[in-house]
């Protein structure tokens, strides 16, 4: 995957991790609140990934 597709794919996980927790919350589901929050972690992990491919790829082509 690309550093773009790694950002977008990491912010839709983050947003529906979001939104799951917010579900949860409403309907005292704690399952439901920690499997947002799981998918949360994921989509940030998933957008730390993109940037960091970004950052290689700005030193080789600076090389």
């Amino acid at each position: 995957m690309g550093s773009m597709s790694d950002k977008i794919s990491g912010k839709a996980n983050e947003v529906a991790g979001k939104v799951k927790q917010a579900a949860g919350d409403m309907t005292d589901n704690h399952s439901l609140k920690a499997r947002g929050a799981a998918q949360e972690a994921k989509g940030d992990m998933q957008q730390a990934k993109g940037k960091v491919k970004d950052g290689i790829k700005d030193t080789v082509d600076r090389i």
